[in-house]
């Protein structure tokens, strides 16, 4: 019998919430949209995707600090995708207690709510690769060309789930609490939970800012002729995923979840698509054919040397691999942000 229960995706007018509705809704499914349209760009996606799928998309404008609308979502709900959160380090270095409001104590509001109202939905959560701190000291990685890499052999194919936590700053701290508690719920209290670290996540719907999404704010500075800061040297690297890789794998994670619950994974574009901060300026300047003027200010607390996913236990798990290459994700990136924020559009519309 077809279960006709929408899917629930707090934080879904967000820029992975929006592209993980956008694909339920395509293949037919039903979406609940709970978010409390806070954040910039947010109404547009919604107003995206309206556009596109109607009643199929429904969406409730609440905040998960707020425990009743929240159990009323979960209770028609026949999984829950937990992508509702505060996402920039340096808010939670303003504002802790916030923070952990919206992070740590908005998850346990959603776990709790699937425990006494619906503990038969799978839950799958967006964790960071934060949880795992600063991760290598200076002296453990070493300058090639202009990146940085790490001695030890044991990374060269990432870093895996097997790597000890140790959270590091606010952010770090509040996303660390709910990845273990989202981890826990599934040994303790049986629920089907599945949790994603995630790692520089970029592509289309993605507003990108100096404080989150630094791929998307790189390619929206170029287009405008906006001159960057780069913290640190920019020669720290990151694994880029497409965004389209991204959801794949969630809804891979979502439809085998009796293969996966109670798992955690490490989700990224693995070393094949490893970026430093320099050379994805030079890629930029070449896709954009303009020069990118930026400067340097000191690092920010939690800032990562270097950080590339090992993808090896997703890939084992549900036979996932990113599809999508850095310079094939930054053309399609470059397009849409081309499309909203082109010169004939301006930067009025930034905001909206």
């Amino acid at each position: 019998m077809t279960d006709n229960r929408p899917v629930l995706i707090t934080g879904g007018c967000g820029f992975i919430g929006c592209n993980l509705a956008d694909r339920l809704a395509e293949r037919g499914e039903n979406v609940l949209v709970l978010d409390n349209l806070a954040r910039a760009g947010v109404r547009e996606n919604a107003q995206w995707l309206k556009s596109r799928h109607g009643d199929r998309v429904a969406v409730t404008i609440a905040d998960i600090r707020d425990p009743i609308p929240v159990i009323d979502a979960v209770r028609e709900a026949r999984a829950v995708l937990h992508l509702a959160a505060q996402v920039a380090v340096t808010d939670s270095v303003s504002d802790p207690a916030s923070d952990f409001e919206i992070n740590a104590r908005g998850t346990l509001n959603v776990l709790e709510a699937v425990r006494l109202h619906n503990r038969q939905a799978p839950v799958v959560f967006a964790s960071t690769n934060k949880v795992y701190g600063r991760l290598i000291d200076d002296s453990a990685i070493t300058l090639t060309g202009q990146r940085y890499v790490p001695t030890s052999d044991g990374l060269t194919g990432g870093v895996s789930e097997h790597t000890p936590l140790d959270f590091y700053s606010p952010y770090g701290c509040s996303k660390g609490t709910a990845d273990q508690y989202v981890h826990d719920y599934a040994r303790v209290f049986g629920l089907r939970t599945v949790v994603m670290r995630m790692s520089c996540i970029y592509g289309p719907r993605q507003f990108g800012t100096e404080d989150q999404g630094w791929i998307a704010h790189f390619l929206l500075s170029a287009i405008r002729g906006n001159p960057l800061t780069i913290y640190g040297d920019g020669k720290q690297v990151r694994d880029a995923l497409h965004v389209s890789d991204a959801v794949s794998a969630w809804l891979a994670a979502l439809d085998r979840v009796e293969l996966v619950s109670g798992r955690v994974f490490n989700l990224g574009g693995g070393p094949r698509n490893a970026i430093s901060l320099l050379e994805l300026i030079e890629q930029i300047g070449s896709l954009t054919g303009r020069d990118v003027a930026y400067s340097f200010a000191d690092w920010r607390p939690g800032d990562q040397p270097w950080y590339v996913t090992d993808t090896s236990t997703l890939s084992a798990a549900l036979g996932w691999a990113p599809q999508v290459e850095v310079a094939e994700g930054l053309r399609s990136l470059h397009s849409w942000l081309q499309s909203r924020f082109g010169s004939s559009n301006g930067s009025r519309e930034a905001m909206a």
